[in-house]
C-alpha cells in the first residue's frame, strides 16, 4: 500500500494527480462557456428562454427511436448532449445570474460537467453544490425523460426547489417536488415536470408503490433516466445498509414482547450473556439459557416449537444491551423514535425490523405496535443503481471512492475550492478519562504557566465564534449541563431540537457565538461568520407576527409566477410579489417591499460583525470525540473556512472514547502510559494520530462489508422482484392478458397429463381418477365429457384434448361475462394473486435467510447456498402463482340473481398521462377540477356492469391493503394529505361542474 502511495506521489509530482489531470481536461469547455458570456448576457428573457428550448430538439431527433432498456442508451444519451452542452451551460450560467443574482464560477461550470458525466463531484463546505445542480439537471431536461435531484430531508427537497425554480422557469423548464404528504394525483404532476426534487426515502417508496398499485392510472413514476445524488455519501453509503420496506400489519399479538421483556433485567453481563459491542451482538451463555427457560417456565429454548421464543429474547436482549435512548433512539409523546447515528437527526416514521423496535417499546414501557409483514422492498444500492446514468455531490467523497467504484461503479472527481483554503488543523489531544476530557473542553488545555487556553471559555471571551461536535444527544446534553454551570451561554442543537436546527446553525458564526451540535445537524445550511442576514431577517418578521402563513405549496411550482430570491429582487413582476421562507415545517411569506429595506439591514450588520470574526480567526470547531467514519470528522471541519474565510478546527479525546476503547484496546493505553500519561494533561501525538485513523479504517473496512454482504444477498432478490415486478407492469398495462393467461392454462392442463398418466407408463398404469379429479378441481371442466378421457386416448392426444378442452371451457367463460369484464377480472386476479405470493415468498427469504449462515460450520459458501435454495423457492412461487391464476379465472361465478348490465364496475385502467408540458401545468388541482376532468374521463368508458360477489370482494381486500400499508426508513405517511383548493367551492345544490345538468349532492358530490 506504501510503495503503492509513493508511486502515486510520484506521478503526481510530475503529471498532477488524477483529480487534477480529470479537471484540465474539462478547462477547454469552460473557456468555451465564458466566450459566450457577452453574447448571451445581450438576450432578452424571452429569447434566454426560446434559445435554450431550442436545444430541445436537437437532443431529442437522435433519441426519438431508442429503446431506454438497452444497454447502449446512456452513451445515445451522452452523445446527443455533447454538441449543445456548452450552449446550455452557458444559458442557464446567465439564467442564475439574471434571475438569482448567483453567477456560475469556473470551478462549479466544471463540478457542472462532472455530475454530467455520471460521477461524484467532491466540493468543500460553502461552495454552491445547490447551484451546481442546477447545470447538468438544465441540460438532461432537453431530453423530455425526467431529471430525479435527491436530497437527506423534505426541508432541502423543498427549499432548493423554490429557491432554484426561478433558474429553471427562466429557461422555459418546470419543476418538481416529492416530499411525503403528497396524494397520488400530485405526486404523479411532480414526476411530469421536467426537473423532480425530493427524499431518497420517497423515491424509492413510490417505485415500490407504484409496483403494488392495481391501476395503472394511479401510477407515478416515469422511468430512471438521470438521478443527481445531493450529499451522495450519506444517502448511498450511511443509509445503504438499510432497506427500504413497505409492510402490512401481521396477525400477531404483542403481549409475548412484554412477557419476554420482563426476564431480561435479571440476566448479569458476562455470567448469562456476553456483549460484542464491536458487531451490535448479544449471545446467552450455558448459564443465561437455563435461566431463561426457568424463567419462562420453558423446557428447551432451542426445541424447533420455540425458535420464535429465542428469536424474541435476543431482540430483548439487545434492546436492553447495546441499544441506548437518548444515543440510538428518543421517546416522544409515547413513541419511540430512531435517530439517525450520522446525521443525528430524528426519523420518525422509521422502526427497526425483525422485532426489535416492539422489544425497545416493550423496555421503555410505551405501546407496543404490531409486527409487520414484509410486503415489498429494495437495497438502497439495487434502486438508484437503475438510474441510466447517476451522479452525486458531497463535501467528502474520497475516502470512500473504492466502494462507489465497487458498488455503483462511480468516480469521484475532486472539485478544486473557487478560493485557497487556509484552515487551521491542529493535532488531536487526547486525555485518561472523559471527565478530563469534558473538563479540558470548557476551560481550555493546561498550559505551561498553568492557565487555560484553546477551550470553549477561551474562545467565547475572546468572542471567536465555537461550534462543538459531539456524536450522540446523550455527550451534547452532558457538555451543555457543563456550560451552563460555567456560565456560558450556548446553543444546543440535537435530534430533541431537530425543527430548530436550520436556525441555530445559519446563526453559529456571530461573534461569541457557541454552538453545540450532534455530528452534522443543520446540514445543508451555510455557516456564515457574522451571522446569515437572511435568517435574522426571517426571525424579525416571525418575532413581530408579521409573517403570513402560505397554504401547503403545490407539487409542481408553477412557471408563470414571480421568482423573488433571498434579497427580496423581484424577477419577474407581478401584482403582489411575495418572499417565501420555511419554519418549523410551515411556509411562510412576506410581501417583498417590506423584506428588503429589513434585509439590506441585517446585511449591513453582518458586514460589520463579519470583519470583526475574520479578524478574530473565523469559526473555530471543536471536536469532542472521533467518529467511527473519517468522512463524518471531515464534514464536521468542513464546516469552517467557507469560500477562503480563515477557520480552524481540533478534537479532544479520551482513552474511554467507544471508537479508542472497542477498537484500540489494550495497546493504545499501554503506549499512552509509555509516553508519560498523567491526570488533566494531555498528549499529543503523531503516532497517537495514526493509531486512531487505523481504528477508523478498520470500522470503515467493517461497514463497506456488511453494506457489501447486504447487497450480495439483496442482488439474489433483485432479480427476482425484476420477474415480479414486470408480471405485474404486463398485467396492469394489459398486453396480450388472454393469451398469457391461456398460455399459462394449457401448460398447467399438459403438465396435469404429464404427473398423472406419463408417456413412460402403460395406460393400465396411468392414475386416471386422480387426473379427473384435479382437471376438475383445477378448471371446473369434466374431461371425459369434454373428450379427454384417459382410457380411450394415447398420452399426446390426451394433453392436445385436454388443453383444447381447457380453451374452449375459457371461451364460455368470456362469452358469459362479456370482453371487457373478463380482461378486467384476469387483471385484478393476476395482481391479487402475484402480491400475495410475494408477499409469502418475501417471507420464506428472510426465514431462509436467518439460517443460512450456519452452513458455513459445513464448509459451504452462505451465499451460494442462499442462491440455490432462493431460486427452488421461487420455482415453486412462479408454479403457485400460474395454479392458483388458473383456478380463480376458471371457478369465478355471476351469483343467482345477479343481471349483467345493473350497476357500475370500477372505472377500468386508463393510460399513463402524457408528461405536463410547461406551459399546461396547472397551479393547484381543486374539487371541482377533478370532478371535470374525471367525467371526461368516464364519457370513454365501456357499458358498464355488475361484477361477480368474489370480484367486489377482491376489490375491497385490494383497497383495505393500500390503506394498511406502513414504510420502514423514513417518514410514514402520518396523515392523510390535506387537499388545497384552487377554485371556488361548489355548493352542494349547485349545478355540477362535470356538465351532467345534475346537482353537485347527486352527481360528483354524492360522497361529499
Amino acid at each position: 500500500m506504501d510503495a503503492a502511495k509513493l508511486v502515486d506521489g510520484v506521478i503526481a509530482r510530475f503529471i498532477g494527480t488524477k483529480h487534477e489531470r480529470d479537471v484540465k481536461k474539462l478547462q477547454p469547455l469552460v473557456a468555451a462557456i465564458n466566450a459566450l458570456e457577452a453574447e448571451i448576457k445581450t438576450l432578452s428573457d424571452e429569447d434566454l428562454k426560446l434559445r435554450f428550448l431550442a436545444l430541445k430538439e436537437q437532443v431529442q431527433e437522435p433519441l426519438k427511436d431508442a429503446d431506454p432498456s438497452e444497454p447502449t442508451f446512456r452513451d445515445l444519451m451522452q452523445k446527443a448532449f455533447e454538441p449543445v452542452l456548452v450552449s446550455a451551460f452557458a444559458l442557464a450560467r446567465e439564467a442564475g445570474r439574471r434571475f438569482l443574482n448567483m453567477r456560475h464560477f469556473d470551478v462549479q461550470l466544471i463540478g457542472g460537467m462532472v455530475l454530467h458525466d455520471g460521477k461524484i463531484a467532491e466540493m468543500k463546505t460553502g461552495e454552491g453544490k445547490t447551484l451546481v445542480a442546477t447545470l447538468p439537471a438544465a441540460l438532461n431536461a432537453l431530453a423530455g425523460r425526467g431529471v430525479h435531484i435527491i436530497t437527506v430531508n423534505d426541508y432541502l427537497a423543498r427549499r432548493d426547489a423554490e429557491w432554484m425554480s426561478a433558474l429553471y422557469r427562466g429557461l422555459g423548464l418546470s419543476v418538481g417536488v416529492i416530499v411525503h404528504d403528497l396524494d397520488d394525483e400530485q405526486r404523479r404532476a411532480a414526476y411530469g415536470a421536467d426537473i423532480t426534487y425530493g427524499t431518497n426515502n420517497e423515491f424509492g417508496f413510490d417505485y415500490l408503490r407504484d409496483n403494488m398499485k392495481y391501476d395503472l392510472a394511479n401510477c407515478v413514476q416515469r422511468g430512471h433516466h438521470f438521478a443527481i445524488v445531493d450529499e451522495v455519501d450519506s444517502i448511498l453509503i450511511d443509509e445503504a445498509r438499510t432497506p427500504l420496506i413497505i409492510s402490512g400489519p401481521a396477525e400477531e399479538s404483542t403481549d409475548k414482547y412484554y412477557k419476554i421483556d420482563k426476564i431480561i433485567p435479571k440476566l448479569i453481563q458476562d455470567i448469562d450473556y456476553t456483549l460484542d459491542e464491536k458487531h451490535r451482538q448479544a449471545t446467552l451463555t450455558e448459564d443465561g439459557v437455563s435461566k431463561c427457560e426457568r424463567l419462562l417456565s420453558l423446557g428447551n429454548l432451542y426445541d424447533p416449537a420455540h425458535m420464535e421464543v429465542i428469536h424474541h429474547v435476543y431482540q430483548a436482549l439487545r434492546a436492553h444491551a447495546l441499544y441506548k435512548r437518548d444515543v440510538d433512539y428518543v421517546v416522544k409523546d409515547g413513541e419511540v423514535i430512531i435517530v439517525d447515528e450520522f446525521t443525528g437527526r430524528q426519523m420518525p416514521g422509521r422502526r427497526w425490523s425483525d422485532g426489535l423496535h416492539q422489544a425497545v417499546e416493550a423496555k421503555e414501557n410505551v405501546k407496543i405496535e404490531r409486527e409487520n409483514q414484509t410486503l415489498a422492498t429494495i437495497t438502497f444500492q439495487n434502486y438508484f443503481r437503475m438510474y441510466k446514468k447517476l451522479s452525486g455531490m458531497t463535501g467528502t467523497a474520497e475516502t470512500e471512492a473504492a466502494e462507489f467504484a465497487k458498488i455503483y461503479n462511480l468516480d469521484v472527481v475532486v472539485i478544486p475550492t473557487n478560493r485557497e483554503l487556509i484552515r487551521k488543523e491542529y493535532p488531536d489531544v487526547v486525555y485518561r478519562t472523559e471527565k478530563e476530557k469534558f473538563h479540558a473542553v470548557a476551560n481550555g488545555i493546561m498550559q505551561e504557566d498553568d492557565s487555560y487556553a484553546n477551550g470553549i471559555r477561551h474562545f467565547h471571551e475572546r468572542g471567536q465564534p465555537v461550534l462543538v461536535g459531539t456524536i450522540s444527544i446523550e455527550k451534547s446534553e452532558a457538555i451543555a449541563d457543563i456550560l451552563k454551570q460555567a456560565g456560558i451561554p450556548h446553543q444546543v442543537l440535537n435530534a430533541k431540537q431537530h425543527e430548530r436546527e436550520s436556525r441555530v446553525v445559519a446563526q453559529a458564526g456571530r461573534k461569541g457565538a457557541v454552538t453545540v451540535a450532534t455530528n452534522m445537524a443543520g446540514r445543508g445550511t451555510d455557516i456564515l461568520l457574522g451571522g446569515n442576514p437572511e435568517q435574522m431577517t426571517r426571525d424579525h418578521f416571525l418575532k413581530n407576527k408579521m409573517a403570513m402563513p402560505y397554504a401547503s405549496a403545490p407539487a409542481v411550482i408553477p412557471a408563470e409566477s414571480a421568482s423573488i430570491n433571498a434579497t427580496g429582487e423581484v424577477a419577474q413582476p407581478i401584482a403582489a410579489p411575495m418572499v417565501l421562507f420555511q419554519h418549523e415545517g410551515k411556509i411562510f411569506q412576506v410581501p417583498a417591499d417590506q423584506w428588503k429595506p429589513m434585509y439590506e439591514d441585517f446585511a449591513q450588520q453582518c458586514k460589520a460583525e463579519h470583519d470583526e470574526v475574520v479578524a478574530l480567526g473565523g469559526l473555530h470547531i471543536l471536536g469532542t470525540e472521533r467518529h467511527e467514519a473519517r468522512r463524518i470528522d471531515n464534514q464536521l471541519r468542513g464546516r469552517a473556512g467557507r469560500q477562503g474565510d480563515p477557520g480552524s478546527s481540533r478534537f479532544f479525546l479520551s482513552l474511554e472514547d467507544d471508537l479508542m476503547r472497542i477498537f484500540g484496546g489494550e495497546r493504545v493505553k499501554a503506549l499512552m502510559f509509555r509516553l508519560g500519561m498523567t491526570e488533566g494533561v494531555p498528549i499529543e501525538s503523531g503516532l497517537i494520530s495514526r493509531r486512531i485513523e487505523n481504528a477508523q479504517k478498520s470500522v470503515e473496512a467493517q461497514n463497506f462489508d456488511a453494506r457489501k454482504h447486504l447487497l450480495e444477498y439483496d442482488d439474489v432478490m433483485n432479480k427476482q422482484r425484476e420477474t415480479i415486478y414486470a408480471i405485474r407492469r404486463s398485467a396492469l398495462e394489459g398486453k396480450d392478458q388472454r393469451d398469457y393467461v391461456l398460455g399459462i392454462a394449457e401448460d398447467v392442463a399438459r403438465e396435469l397429463v404429464n404427473t398423472y398418466c406419463p408417456r413412460e407408463q402403460h395406460p393400465d398404469q396411468w392414475n386416471t381418477t386422480q387426473f379427473l379429479a384435479e382437471v376438475n378441481a383445477q378448471f371446473g371442466v369434466d374431461a371425459k365429457a369434454a373428450d379427454a378421457d384417459p382410457t380411450a386416448l394415447t398420452h399426446d392426444q390426451l394433453a392436445d384434448a385436454t388443453a383444447e378442452a381447457v380453451v374452449k371451457r375459457y371461451e364460455e367463460k368470456e362469452k358469459q361475462f362479456g370482453a371487457d369484464l373478463m380482461r378486467w377480472l384476469e387483471r385484478r386476479i393476476i395482481l391479487d394473486v402475484v402480491d400475495s405470493q410475494w408477499k409469502d415468498h418475501l417471507l420464506s427469504l428472510d426465514h431462509l435467510k436467518e439460517g443460512i449462515g450456519l452452513r458455513g460450520y459445513a464448509q459451504k459458501d452462505p451465499i451460494v447456498e442462499f442462491k440455490k435454495e432462493a431460486f427452488v423457492l421461487f420455482e415453486d412461487m412462479m408454479a403457485r402463482i400460474d395454479n392458483e391464476t388458473i383456478r380463480y379465472l376458471y371457478h369465478i361465478q355471476i351469483q343467482q340473481g345477479e343481471q349483467p348490465g345493473q350497476a357500475v364496475q370500477p372505472r377500468p385502467e386508463l393510460p399513463l398521462p402524457p408528461a405536463p408540458s410547461t406551459q399546461a401545468l396547472p397551479q393547484r388541482t381543486g374539487g371541482a377540477q377533478a370532478a371535470v376532468a374525471s367525467a371526461a374521463a368516464r364519457a370513454s368508458e365501456p357499458p358498464p356492469q355488475r361484477l361477480p360477489d368474489v370480484a367486489r370482494q377482491l376489490e375491497r381486500k385490494q383497497q383495505r391493503q393500500q390503506k394498511d400499508l406502513q414504510y420502514q426508513t423514513g417518514a410514514a405517511q402520518a396523515e392523510p394529505p390535506k387537499p388545497v383548493r384552487a377554485a371556488a367551492k361548489v355548493g352542494r345544490n349547485d349545478p355540477c361542474p362535470c356538465g351532467s345538468g345534475k346537482k353537485y349532492k347527486k352527481c360528483h358530490g354524492i360522497n361529499s
